[in-house]
């Protein structure tokens, strides 16, 4: 196989830098900025020919800004002659519009989105936690995505002061996702929390399933937006007895209201990963704390670039 060149945006570049570093590499030299205009300007500074190309770019705010650097580079790095280009994104936007909800005259953006990428030319997609996993099937190029939760598990274990610790899904579409990580942490007990949801980022608690009274909580989700059902879900489970509330997920959107609800007391800690780079704002919270993808990423990356399996990563 031709030697790996990474290349990233301006989207995750303290996340690509350290992908480089796992991969005892650097990345490949490419200007990406703006015209005076305001269009994005990418040149490739390198030669890329028949190289087998990863681009790492988060498609996060500004999500536009970011996905059509995204696409520019790609069209950049293929007219350039690479062999094989892999785009790798970390937080995949769009990924919420999925499904068209009672045929409402809506788009389905993340197959748009699918559709561009793989219309300019990406031949492999790798991605982290996929608020829908059959939105690997929008692509018409091979999509792998990886797992948040391994990195997350390690650090719950590190957690050796946890009393009678219980895993809490903050709703029931995330049930799948909560017993997985239950089952990996020694087969922990595991709560529901049962919510309505009357319009988009506006969530109501309604109960909890399970016993929480003197037990260490621990919230999982794929991702945090503006926190309110996170919040809410934390009151709930204080109010039933609970001990301590932790909150993980693998991507900190933090969008709108976010650090004004994260600093609510009944969240002890949040644990997100750098799937997208923290504000200053949310950075000033000492309850938010930030675990790297690098080492899994890059050992994806590798594995791709080998022709060696994905899925054994996640096998046990």
């Amino acid at each position: 196989m031709p030697d790996i060149k990474l290349f990233a945006g301006n989207a995750t570049p303290e996340l690509a830098k350290r992908i480089a570093e796992r991969l005892y590499t650097s990345l490949g030299d490419a200007t990406v900025g703006r015209f005076s205009d305001g269009e994005i300007q990418v040149q490739i500074n390198e030669n890329v020919r028949g190289g087998d190309i990863f681009i790492v770019q988060s498609t996060c705010a500004p999500t536009n800004d970011n996905l059509m650097e995204l696409i520019v580079m790609v069209d950049a790095l293929r007219r350039a002659s690479a062999g094989r280009i892999t785009a790798v994104i970390p937080y995949f936007g769009y990924a919420r519009q999925d499904r068209r909800v009672r045929s409402a005259r809506v788009p389905i953006t993340a197959k748009v989105v699918a559709d561009f990428l793989s219309s300019v030319g990406v031949d492999r997609v790798l991605t982290c936690d996929l608020h829908a996993e059959q939105i690997q099937g929008f692509f018409d190029v091979p999509v792998d995505n990886v797992f948040g939760s391994p990195v997350l598990i390690e650090d719950i274990l590190k957690k050796t002061d946890l009393v009678n610790p219980i895993v809490v899904s903050p709703d029931i579409g995330g049930v799948v996702r909560a017993r997985a990580i239950a089952k990996l942490l020694n087969d922990a007990d595991m709560a529901i929390i049962d919510k309505r949801r009357p319009k988009a980022n506006v969530a109501q608690v309604m109960h909890i399933i399970g016993d929480v009274a003197d037990r260490d909580c621990i919230l999982v989700d794929d991702m945090i937006d503006t926190g309110g059902t996170l919040v809410k879900a934390a009151e709930a489970l204080k109010e039933r007895g609970a001990r301590r509330v932790f909150a993980y997920a693998t991507h900190a959107v933090f969008s709108g209201s976010a650090a004004k609800n994260l600093a609510n007391d009944a969240l002890d800690e949040v644990i997100v990963t750098d799937t997208i780079p923290l504000s200053d704002e949310i950075r000033a919270l000492n309850k938010v704390r930030v675990l790297t993808l690098s080492g899994m990423l890059a050992e994806a990356i590798r594995r791709i670039s080998n022709e060696e399996s994905i899925s054994a990563m996640f096998s046990h």
